[in-house]
Protein backbone atom coordinates (compact mmCIF):
# COMPACT_ATOMS: atom_id res chain seq x y z
CA UNK A 1 0.00 0.00 0.00
CA UNK A 2 1.25 3.66 -0.92
CA UNK A 3 2.13 5.52 2.46
CA UNK A 4 -0.43 8.77 2.56
CA UNK A 5 0.84 12.29 3.27
CA UNK A 6 0.27 13.62 6.28
CA UNK A 7 -2.34 16.36 4.87
CA UNK A 8 -3.76 14.06 1.86
CA UNK A 9 -6.64 11.89 2.39
CA UNK A 10 -5.76 8.01 1.66
CA UNK A 11 -7.17 6.68 -1.84
CA UNK A 12 -7.47 3.00 -1.36
CA UNK A 13 -7.71 0.45 -4.35
CA UNK A 14 -10.06 -2.64 -4.26
CA UNK A 15 -6.97 -4.76 -3.99
CA UNK A 16 -5.47 -2.04 -1.30
CA UNK A 17 -9.27 -2.65 0.56
CA UNK A 18 -8.76 -6.55 0.33
CA UNK A 19 -5.46 -6.86 2.16
CA UNK A 20 -6.34 -4.35 4.33
CA UNK A 21 -9.63 -6.36 5.66
CA UNK A 22 -7.03 -9.39 5.08
CA UNK A 23 -4.83 -8.18 7.30
CA UNK A 24 -7.65 -7.06 9.62
CA UNK A 25 -9.02 -10.37 9.90
CA UNK A 26 -5.58 -11.57 10.92
CA UNK A 27 -5.09 -9.35 13.98
CA UNK A 28 -8.72 -9.99 15.05
CA UNK A 29 -8.23 -13.73 14.57
CA UNK A 30 -5.49 -13.45 16.82
CA UNK A 31 -7.84 -11.33 19.54
CA UNK A 32 -10.53 -13.47 18.83
CA UNK A 33 -8.20 -16.49 20.82
CA UNK A 34 -7.21 -14.28 23.04
CA UNK A 35 -11.18 -13.67 24.31
CA UNK A 36 -12.04 -16.99 23.51
CA UNK A 37 -9.25 -18.73 25.85
CA UNK A 38 -9.65 -15.92 28.73
CA UNK A 39 -13.34 -16.56 28.91
CA UNK A 40 -12.73 -20.34 28.58
CA UNK A 41 -10.60 -20.15 31.67
CA UNK A 42 -12.48 -17.73 33.50
CA UNK A 43 -16.58 -19.04 32.37
CA UNK A 44 -15.74 -22.75 32.46
CA UNK A 45 -12.70 -23.44 34.42
CA UNK A 46 -12.85 -20.71 37.29
CA UNK A 47 -16.66 -20.05 37.24
CA UNK A 48 -15.70 -16.43 37.24
CA UNK A 49 -19.42 -15.07 36.75
CA UNK A 50 -20.30 -17.04 40.23
CA UNK A 51 -17.89 -14.83 42.69
CA UNK A 52 -19.35 -13.21 45.07
CA UNK A 53 -18.29 -10.08 44.16
CA UNK A 54 -20.22 -9.79 40.79
CA UNK A 55 -23.15 -10.41 42.71
CA UNK A 56 -22.68 -7.25 45.16
CA UNK A 57 -21.84 -5.40 41.65
CA UNK A 58 -25.87 -6.28 40.47
CA UNK A 59 -27.55 -5.97 43.63
CA UNK A 60 -30.43 -8.50 44.40
CA UNK A 61 -29.06 -11.05 41.78
CA UNK A 62 -29.30 -14.59 42.88
CA UNK A 63 -26.21 -16.70 42.12
CA UNK A 64 -27.36 -18.82 39.43
CA UNK A 65 -28.17 -15.42 37.81
CA UNK A 66 -25.06 -14.08 36.40
CA UNK A 67 -24.03 -16.64 34.04
CA UNK A 68 -22.30 -14.69 31.04
CA UNK A 69 -21.40 -11.08 31.32
CA UNK A 70 -18.57 -10.65 33.82
CA UNK A 71 -16.73 -13.46 31.99
CA UNK A 72 -17.69 -11.84 28.74
CA UNK A 73 -16.77 -8.31 29.98
CA UNK A 74 -13.35 -8.91 31.01
CA UNK A 75 -12.59 -11.54 27.68
CA UNK A 76 -13.35 -8.26 25.54
CA UNK A 77 -11.34 -5.67 27.32
CA UNK A 78 -8.44 -8.16 27.13
CA UNK A 79 -8.98 -8.70 23.17
CA UNK A 80 -9.90 -4.62 22.63
CA UNK A 81 -6.18 -4.11 24.01
CA UNK A 82 -4.99 -6.53 21.66
CA UNK A 83 -6.62 -5.74 18.38
CA UNK A 84 -6.47 -1.96 19.00
CA UNK A 85 -2.88 -2.38 19.31
CA UNK A 86 -1.99 -4.63 16.25
CA UNK A 87 -4.73 -3.55 13.82
CA UNK A 88 -3.21 0.46 14.50
CA UNK A 89 -0.07 -0.72 13.81
CA UNK A 90 -0.43 -3.29 11.26
CA UNK A 91 -3.73 -3.00 9.41
CA UNK A 92 -4.43 0.62 9.11
CA UNK A 93 -0.99 2.00 9.84
CA UNK A 94 -2.08 4.98 11.00
CA UNK A 95 0.31 8.00 13.17
CA UNK A 96 -3.15 9.05 13.95
CA UNK A 97 -3.39 10.71 17.74
CA UNK A 98 -3.26 7.32 19.89
CA UNK A 99 -5.32 8.63 22.28
CA UNK A 100 -8.26 10.41 20.33
CA UNK A 101 -8.05 7.12 18.30
CA UNK A 102 -8.84 5.21 21.81
CA UNK A 103 -11.41 7.49 22.75
CA UNK A 104 -13.40 7.00 19.47
CA UNK A 105 -12.91 3.30 19.74
CA UNK A 106 -14.02 3.70 23.43
CA UNK A 107 -17.24 5.50 22.15
CA UNK A 108 -18.05 2.36 19.77
CA UNK A 109 -17.78 -0.26 22.88
CA UNK A 110 -19.57 1.67 25.03
CA UNK A 111 -22.41 1.20 22.68
CA UNK A 112 -21.14 -2.16 22.11
CA UNK A 113 -20.22 -3.80 24.93
CA UNK A 114 -23.65 -3.42 26.55
CA UNK A 115 -25.83 -4.27 23.99
CA UNK A 116 -23.42 -7.53 23.63
CA UNK A 117 -23.89 -8.12 27.31
CA UNK A 118 -27.38 -7.33 27.49
CA UNK A 119 -28.43 -9.79 24.44
CA UNK A 120 -25.56 -12.92 26.09
CA UNK A 121 -27.06 -12.64 29.33
CA UNK A 122 -30.72 -12.67 27.85
CA UNK A 123 -29.73 -15.75 25.85
CA UNK A 124 -28.06 -17.40 28.47
CA UNK A 125 -30.69 -16.98 30.81
CA UNK A 126 -33.30 -18.72 28.01
CA UNK A 127 -30.82 -21.73 27.84
CA UNK A 128 -28.21 -21.15 25.22
CA UNK A 129 -24.74 -22.46 26.13
CA UNK A 130 -22.16 -19.64 26.81
CA UNK A 131 -20.09 -20.42 23.83
CA UNK A 132 -23.51 -20.55 21.31
CA UNK A 133 -23.52 -16.65 22.33
CA UNK A 134 -19.54 -15.75 22.12
CA UNK A 135 -18.75 -17.22 18.72
CA UNK A 136 -21.45 -15.58 16.76
CA UNK A 137 -20.93 -12.14 19.48
CA UNK A 138 -17.34 -12.30 18.40
CA UNK A 139 -18.00 -12.11 14.20
CA UNK A 140 -20.63 -9.34 14.76
CA UNK A 141 -18.13 -7.52 17.07
CA UNK A 142 -15.19 -8.04 13.93
CA UNK A 143 -17.46 -6.84 11.22
CA UNK A 144 -18.92 -3.67 12.94
CA UNK A 145 -15.58 -2.62 14.91
CA UNK A 146 -13.62 -3.04 11.47
CA UNK A 147 -16.10 -0.99 9.65
CA UNK A 148 -16.56 1.62 12.55
CA UNK A 149 -12.02 1.81 12.84
CA UNK A 150 -12.36 2.21 8.81
CA UNK A 151 -14.65 5.19 8.35
CA UNK A 152 -14.66 6.66 11.83
CA UNK A 153 -11.24 6.16 13.63
CA UNK A 154 -8.64 5.51 11.05
CA UNK A 155 -10.49 7.56 8.02
CA UNK A 156 -8.16 9.98 7.13
CA UNK A 157 -5.03 8.21 9.08
CA UNK A 158 -4.38 5.37 7.20
CA UNK A 159 -0.93 4.63 5.48
CA UNK A 160 0.49 7.58 7.30
CA UNK A 161 2.84 5.81 10.12
CA UNK A 162 6.49 5.89 9.00
CA UNK A 163 8.05 2.54 8.14
CA UNK A 164 10.45 1.66 10.72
Amino acid sequence: MPETPKNEKPTLSKRDNLLMALKYLMCTAGAGIIQFVSFTLLNAAAHFDRLPVFLKLFPGAAVTELKYGPSYFVALALSVIFNFTANRKYTFRSANNVPIAMTKVLGYYLVFTPLSIWWGEALAQHGWNEFAILVPTMLVNAVTEFLFNRFVVFRDSINTAVKS
